[in-house]
C-alpha cells in the first residue's frame, strides 16, 4: 500500500469515527431513538463481550475444542459459580484465573 493510500484510509476512517461517534451530539435538539434501539443499546456491551470472550473458550486454531482436559473450562465453571455467589468483576477473574493457572502450569492442560 502506498502512503497516498495509507493517508487516504486513515482519514477515511478518522471522518467514519467522527461523524459516527458526533451523531448524537451535533443536531440541535434530541435525536429521537425508538423504545427497541434503547433496549438494545443497553445491552449492547454485553453482547459485545460475549462475541469476544466465548470463541476464546470453545476454540482452539478456530476449531472447536475436542479434549475434555483443557483448563478453560474448570476455570469459566469456577468463575460462573463465584459470580453467581457474589456478582462483580474482579471476584470472577480471580477465581477463574485460580483455577487455570494450576491446572495450564502444573498439569500442563
Amino acid at each position: 500500500m502506498s502512503t497516498l493510500e495509507t493517508v487516504v484510509t486513515l482519514v477515511g476512517l478518522a471522518v467514519v469515527t467522527l461523524v459516527s461517534r458526533a451523531f448524537f451530539v451535533i443536531p440541535e435538539r434530541e435525536v429521537p431513538i425508538p423504545a427497541w434501539l434503547l433496549r438494545g443499546l443497553k445491552v449492547a456491551p454485553l453482547a459485545a463481550l460475549v462475541a469476544i470472550i466465548v470463541p476464546e473458550v470453545v476454540l482452539t486454531d478456530g476449531a472447536l475444542i475436542r479434549d475434555w482436559r483443557d483448563a478453560r473450562w474448570p476455570a469459566v465453571l469456577v468463575a460462573t459459580a463465584w459470580y453467581a455467589w457474589r456478582p462483580g468483576v474482579l471476584g470472577p477473574l480471580l477465581a477463574g484465573l485460580a483455577a487455570f493457572l494450576p491446572l495450564r502450569l502444573a498439569l500442563g492442560w
